[in-house]
């Protein structure tokens, strides 16, 4: 695994010369180093496990799947944001009282492997998710696709995908009018339900594209769809990195039937549905 390793933060950014950093933390771009770092560390675990085919499969408490590679880049990823001395939470470590994380102003929220069902189908669509959280909501975002080593990112007001070695900066170019005909909605492989089916219906001559984990948000993010409806369950890490990234882009991820966004670090760590637009 070599797509991000011994980067600067001067490398990172080295096709992207307009990147706007968020500076109301002032170790954001160590942060972000630190955030790239640890994403490429778990890719690297995942990967180890995912060419071996040992997975080691067990059941969580919801009935979902957990295999060694959640766990090892769980631990990977833990190691090194500890170093940045904000908490973290993380889906395989979701057990922090809510009365000790209510009031942390930064912190991290981290999807080890996001799409374990589509890692076990060994189809590829599975990604290392990791967000920086302000209070509520997400300020910065890596999400690292291990099989196609894609990394896309945003500490700012500015997003970029890494792809081949070199960073190019992201422009939604997606359509954002709901009436119009023809658009392209984009739902997941394992969670299709009657309610995002009625959606697609009342939609004109739309079209339907298909992936897994935060790779939806992702296909948003480049281009490639133009509205995310989201009616089955995910937690908060599921969406928090995707959130940032297209966030600045200048999309929305509205709460079903409402306006407001997404919030994050509530004491149910369940998100409502919501919209991608």
């Amino acid at each position: 695994m070599h797509f991000l390793k011994r980067m600067s933060i001067d490398e990172v950014f080295l096709n992207c010369p307009m990147y706007k950093v968020n500076t109301s933390h002032p170790n954001i771009s160590t942060l972000l180093q630190q955030a790239l770092e640890a994403a490429e560390r778990a890719c690297h675990e995942i990967l180890e496990v995912y060419t071996s085919g040992d997975f080691q499969t067990e059941a969580k408490g919801d009935n979902s799947p957990l295999t060694v590679a959640d766990k090892r880049a769980h631990n990977v990823i833990t190691s090194i944001l500890q170093s940045s001395g904000l908490p973290i939470l993380s889906e395989e470590g979701k057990t922090i009282p809510f009365d000790e994380r209510r009031n942390w102003e930064y912190f991290w929220m981290v999807d080890p492997l996001d799409g374990t069902k589509e890692f076990l189908k060994r189809n590829g669509e599975f990604t290392v998710n990791i967000a920086l959280i302000n209070k509520n909501k997400p300020v910065m975002g890596v999400v690292v696709v291990p099989v196609t080593e894609d990394v896309f990112y945003t500490a700012g007001d500015e997003a970029f995908l890494k792809r081949k070695g070199v960073s190019q900066k992201l422009t939604h170019r997606g359509r954002t009018n709901l009436q119009e005909a023809g658009l392209r909605v984009v739902a997941s492989r394992s969670h299709m339900t009657e309610e995002t089916q009625q959606f697609v219906n009342g939609l004109v001559q739309s079209s339907l594209v298909s992936s897994g984990s935060s790779l939806k948000f992702m296909m948003l993010a480049e281009g490639a769809a133009d509205v995310y409806p989201r009616y089955a369950p995910t937690m908060e890490w599921d969406t928090a990195a995707s959130h940032a990234i297209v966030n600045a882009l200048g999309l929305k991820v509205t709460q079903q039937g409402s306006a407001d966004e997404l919030v994050y670090n509530k004491e149910n760590l369940l998100n409502p549905g919501f919209l991608v637009s």
